[in-house]
């Protein structure tokens, strides 16, 4: 995978809440020119809508994202 093609460093949405450690949300993620799910943990529940940072892959379709917020409101991710 090329570093393009990763998703570590990418903003995205929760589609599907995450419940931290017990159940893993869904995020959707701009990438490889559209748009792709993948399954995202947390370490803390997060509802759906939230704007999320990818911090770590596991896995072909599994990330691990944090809460993020823009330093410039004017940033659309």
């Amino acid at each position: 995978m090329s570093s393009g093609d990763s998703p570590v460093g990418r903003t995205g949405r929760l589609i599907l809440a995450s419940r931290g450690a017990e159940g893993a949300g869904e995020v959707l993620i701009r990438i490889r020119g559209g748009t792709e799910t993948f399954i995202a943990w947390t370490d803390a529940p997060l509802p759906k809508g939230a704007r999320v940072l990818v911090v770590e892959s596991r896995g072909a379709r599994t990330v691990h994202v944090v809460e993020w917020s823009p330093h410039d409101p004017s940033v659309v991710d």
